[in-house]
């Protein structure tokens, strides 16, 4: 059996309990690379077998897997914080299904959740942004057209980007010539929940900049929009005025 478990945005205390226990239980790790915590390994039991997939292709990672599999071993595939993004999880996935093993997913806390923490921020403000963006700028893989970073730019909501941080004066670039403006609110976490993690606020005008002189070029997200400013509406949910399901409102 394979199990594909979010490791969380990097504090080895945000992964789930799930995903803590099927590591102590494991007899075979896959694991991420530089972008899992290392921590996290110290949960595995002795004698398990740890891979580091950032050293592997696909297919030796399938190998890995199959074989585990003859031996009816239990392997973790332990992915960077969710595993649905950027996880690179259906070809995994997929080639599971070919080979008739058996596999589930655990999900876990992605960066942008740590990020948004981290800044002490809420990406749905009301008369704000009611809209989250998650992608990353086109380099050696590319993305499709309909999806460049200008044109999803052009709604003016709340945007994560991943990925892309050796690529900073491009992307801001990009950003300026959608709907975004030199003053929109910016932000650079480098390692959200890590206990290296840096922020930087600025406008997105000096984005780029800001990542020279921190000297931020990876392992990091930009976050652009007006949620990440002062202004925003009350919620209507807990406006006293406000009528739900379990209270009644009075003017």
């Amino acid at each position: 059996m394979v199990f594909f478990v979010g490791a969380g945005p990097g504090a080895p205390d945000l992964i789930t309990v799930r995903g803590a226990e099927l590591l102590r239980k494991a007899d075979v790790v896959i694991y991420a690379g530089s972008l899992v915590n290392p921590a996290l390994l110290g949960l595995c039991r002795a004698g398990c077998r740890i891979y580091n997939s950032a050293e592997m292709t696909l297919e030796q990672v399938t190998e890995v897997m199959r074989a585990a599999e003859i031996e009816s071993l239990a392997t973790v595939r332990l992915h960077t914080g969710d595993p649905s993004i950027y996880g690179a999880i259906r070809e995994q996935m997929d080639r599971l299904k070919q080979l008739d093993i058996p596999f589930t997913v655990v999900p876990g806390v992605s960066s942008f959740s740590g990020a948004a923490a981290a800044l002490e921020t809420e990406y749905t403000l009301p008369g704000v942004s009611q809209t989250v963006i998650l992608t990353r700028m086109a380099g050696r893989t590319p993305v499709p057209e309909r999806e460049s970073i200008t044109s999803l730019a052009a709604h003016g909501a709340s945007m994560v980007i991943f990925l892309s941080a050796g690529m900073l004066e491009a992307l801001q670039d990009a950003l300026l010539a959608g709907a975004y403006q030199e003053t929109t609110p910016a932000a650079l976490v480098y390692k959200a929940t890590w206990p290296e993690q840096r922020l930087v606020r600025m406008p997105l005008g000096q984005l780029a900049e800001a990542g020279r002189v921190y000297g931020i070029s990876k392992t990091a997200l930009v976050l652009v929009g007006d949620f990440l400013g002062d202004r925003y509406e009350r919620s209507r949910l807990y406006d006293p005025a406000f009528t739900t399901g379990y209270r009644e409102g009075r003017p």
